[in-house]
């Protein structure tokens, strides 16, 4: 399947479904619930029986039901009974529940669901039961697409499941674009690539033929800016998904463009500059061609990266003798310090949420991919290697995925890791992987 396809399939139809079981004990019990940002010390037990196959549906059924588990299983929050400690066998979605059966292998919550398939469309119906409140929670949901678009109704019905026990948006319906790497270190071959969050259904967005950088998806997700060494220097492009098409973004002659990021409207990015020897951060107006310089120091400033209210920029830069973060007003101005540890900081990057800003921080020989608060205060290190860098956020603002380069030969990898840092993993990737940026959650 081709990435515009993936990326731009129209949204899947959803709708609700009635007629479920509920108990009137329901209302009564105390509901599932995780709260995130508190310590975890014992996963969520959760059952997942096969989803029913309706007809049509084959090893979609099973495929489905795996990619719903991973899902949830990877976030740390849950995790999974085996099939194998199943007492009731649910074979059709209609069943009832036994809620004995999985209150005896202590199962909190469980989610059944069944899949349909005919001439290229799928059908695919859940619903998320409160096992000790013997009844469902929430209502059941159904999605309709194509085929080809299984994963994505499987990290929907994944998303559904951990916004109803966390009440907090998912992350699982999303993509990344990343830096695809092949070759010896001495020649290597860079590409634009894009994947689902957990490293399925990869697809390239460009050729080899140059290096290309730092890609960040716009806000709508239907563009990627990114920096490109087609011309023989480092200047900005903007790509438009739904085409492919790439233009350069306002090419300054005698300078080099660098590290764009889409202000929260889309409507403006802020970029590095460098002409003279010398490195600023302005801002451009995409639809005028409009440029404003926002810093004017002879220090090297780059890296910036917006609040979600737009407001404010993050940026990096060595003004007091090594790289530090500041803030400053979206339209410049003074800006002042908030990192304060010993150490490098840079690579800052806004949450979603507009509480945390990530960083990569360098101190005592190790690399750290961190959190701290927008005041500089709280900072807390989530991570510890050879060489980790380049954080992003997902889209709900709890987890970042990042770059990790291990020592020697070894390429580089990409890997997640929640804001607590207890939830480390590595995502598997068809090649050499850098750079990341999350998309927003796809419609």
């Amino acid at each position: 399947m081709s990435c515009l396809r993936y990326l731009l399939s129209a949204a899947l139809a959803v709708a609700t479904l009635t007629g479920g079981l509920v108990s009137p004990q329901m209302a009564q019990a105390e509901p599932l619930r995780i709260v995130l940002g508190q310590p975890v010390i014992e996963p969520m037990p959760f059952a997942l029986p096969n989803f029913a196959d309706e007809g049509g549906a084959g090893e979609l059924a099973a495929n489905i039901s795996a990619v719903v588990a991973a899902d949830l299983i990877s976030t740390g929050l849950f995790e999974q009974i085996p099939d194998s400690a199943h007492i009731q066998r649910i074979t059709s979605f209609g069943a009832p529940v036994s809620y004995a059966d999985w209150q005896a292998i202590n199962a909190q919550a469980l989610i059944t669901g069944a899949v349909q398939a005919s001439g290229g469309q799928i059908v695919v119906k859940f619903r998320l039961h409160d096992v000790f409140a013997n009844g469902e929670l929430g209502e059941g949901l159904q999605f309709v697409g194509t085929t080809d678009s299984w994963r994505r109704m499987a990290h929907k019905v994944a998303d559904a499941v951990y916004s109803r026990i966390t009440g907090e948006t998912g992350y699982f319906d999303s993509r990344i674009v990343f830096v695809a790497e092949s070759g010896p270190k001495n020649q290597r071959q860079k590409r634009l690539a894009v994947m689902d969050y957990d490293g399925a259904n990869t697809s390239y967005l460009t050729d080899s033929s140059s290096i290309v950088l730092a890609p960040r998806f716009s806000p709508s997700g239907d563009r990627i800016l990114f920096t490109s060494y087609s011309s023989g220097f480092p200047q900005i492009y903007i790509m438009d998904v739904s085409s492919l098409s790439v233009r350069s973004l306002g090419e300054q002659p005698g300078t080099m463009t660098f590290a764009p990021r889409f202000s929260p409207d889309g409507g403006t990015v802020v970029f590095s500059l460098e002409q003279g020897g010398n490195t600023d951060i302005y801002s451009l107006n995409i639809s005028s061609g409009a440029l404003n310089q926002l810093t004017n120091s002879p220090a090297i400033e780059t890296a910036p990266s917006f609040s979600p209210d737009g407001s404010q920029i993050v940026f990096e830069s060595d003004r007091s003798g090594g790289q530090q973060l500041y803030v400053m007003s979206a339209g410049g101005g003074e800006p002042r310090r908030i990192s304060g540890g010993a150490g490098r900081y840079g690579t800052p990057v806004w949450s979603p949420r507009g509480d945390y800003i990530a960083f990569t921080k360098q101190n005592a020989g190790r690399f750290h991919i961190g959190v701290m608060l927008a005041d500089g205060t709280e900072e807390k290190l989530l991570t510890s290697s050879y060489l980790d860098e380049g954080p992003t956020w997902a889209p709900n603002g709890r987890v970042i995925m990042f770059t990790r380069q291990p020592p020697g030969e070894g390429n580089p990898v990409l890997y997640t890791v929640d804001t607590t840092g207890r939830v480390l993993r590595q995502i598997s990737t068809d090649t050499a992987a850098s750079d990341p940026a999350w998309s927003p959650l796809l419609p």
